[in-house]
């Protein structure tokens, strides 16, 4: 008798913890607000100290999603087209667009040449980096100020000898992870 007592608990037992949902007895594994902002507040930070190693080698392409002139006028273009890229001493300003043909084959303008004064300014409190350098091409000389943010968003202003002024708005790549049509150099 006291066997069949205890066959029948256990039995009992064993229904009644099948009867418990699975999800009753583990912890709530939900990430609070508070914990994704210290999760993206240290991938920011991450992505800040790699963005300084990219600008120190000297190897990137700011690929542009939008150009803008002095008066504010904004238009979309081709990525592939529109960058300006960076290796080690040389650079490469090129604007471009799928309907003409330009002076450099691609419906704009390609100016290369050598870089000359180089600067780097982080600024560790807002997370972002300032990069001027100047490019010495065969069509003129450009000082170009740039601002990079971690999550890889850039905006370039690039200005000549004239009160002309142009800003790509885009994406920074490491240059080997990108691929972009380079024209021929104008004139």
């Amino acid at each position: 008798m006291k066997t069949i007592k205890y066959i029948s608990v256990i039995f009992l037992l064993a229904a009644g913890l099948q009867l418990i949902p699975a999800n009753a007895l583990a912890q709530d594994s939900r990430i609070t607000r508070q914990e994704m902002k210290k999760i993206r507040e240290a991938r920011m930070e991450a992505n800040f100290r790699v963005l300084d190693t990219i600008l120190k080698q000297k190897d990137f392409v700011l690929k542009a999603e939008y150009l803008q002139n002095r008066y504010g006028d904004r238009i979309m273009v081709t990525p592939l087209l529109n960058f300006i890229k960076i290796d080690g001493e040389n650079g490469v300003l090129q604007t471009g667009s799928n309907t003409g043909l330009g002076l450099n084959g691609v419906g704009g303008v390609t100016a290369e040449g050598t870089i000359g004064k180089w600067q780097i300014r982080p600024d560790a409190k807002r997370l972002l980096y300032t990069l001027q350098f100047s490019l010495s091409t065969n069509i003129g000389h450009y000082d170009v100020v740039m601002t990079i943010r971690p999550d890889g968003s850039s905006r370039a202003t690039i200005s000549g000898i004239g009160s002309d002024r142009l800003t790509w708005e885009g994406h920074l790549e490491v240059s080997g992870n990108t691929r972009v049509f380079k024209g021929y150099n104008s004139i």
